[in-house]
């Protein structure tokens, strides 16, 4: 079983560029419980807050994608491993990411697809509480809402990093548009896996992940 322990060495193996260690070590938590508990066959993660990736590269070598000795070789020319994931190198990379604002759209573009396809899956996309600032997510926002995504979930990590914030609090702007909205300790992984699995027909998802203050 993978510890929370073997999980902090995987990340160790990665060093340099430490300028978003706290864009990676905020969506740990989110990730292990994405992927021990939640995601199943079918379904579709999209790493939208794609820069500092190192949380995400361990997970994704706790499940097999990668292999333990290539996270040594992050951010060098010659590897795959780079400071924003490339899903056209990495294994289990669903998008390339890192830019932020992309993430959701895409996903609410997948959605439709899927639909379109009758194929089955749910679509679970991690943005940060920055990210929403970008004026994709706002019109993403609306489109999923009106749309009634049910297969839709989108999980903020809400590290207090956000410029401005928003009146009511960051639930409050999917609430608005029509979304299920759940906000929770976001290193709680049973909170997490509830908040995730609970039922919300009709509607798409926003679960706002909490953790400790960025810095």
């Amino acid at each position: 079983m993978t510890t929370a322990t073997e999980l902090d060495r995987l990340m160790s193996l990665m060093t340099g560029d430490e300028k978003h260690d706290a864009a990676s070590t905020s969506t740990l938590d989110v990730l292990w419980t994405l992927y021990d508990r939640v995601l199943g066959p079918g379904d579709r993660f999209f790493l939208s807050k794609g820069h500092g990736p190192m949380a995400f590269y361990a997970i994704l070598t706790a499940k097999g994608f990668l292999d333990e000795s290539e996270l040594k070789t992050w951010g060098r020319a010659d590897s795959r491993l780079g400071y924003h994931p490339d899903r056209t190198r990495v294994p289990g990379a669903e998008i390339s990411s890192g830019s932020l604002g992309h993430g959701l759209p895409l996903a609410i573009g997948t959605v439709f697809g899927l639909d379109a396809q009758n194929l089955p899956g749910s679509i679970i996309v991690l943005v940060g509480d920055a990210e929403l600032d970008e004026g994709s997510n706002a019109e993403a926002i609306a489109v999923a809402g009106r749309a009634g995504m049910e297969r839709l979930t989108t999980v903020v990590i809400d590290n207090s990093s956000a410029t401005h914030g928003w009146p009511g609090g960051i639930a409050s702007r999917f609430a608005v548009e029509g979304w299920e909205t759940r906000t929770v300790d976001g290193r709680d992984h049973d909170a997490l896996y509830r908040a995730f699995t609970e039922p919300h027909p009709g509607r798409p998802l926003a679960v706002v992940a909490v953790v400790e203050p960025k810095g």
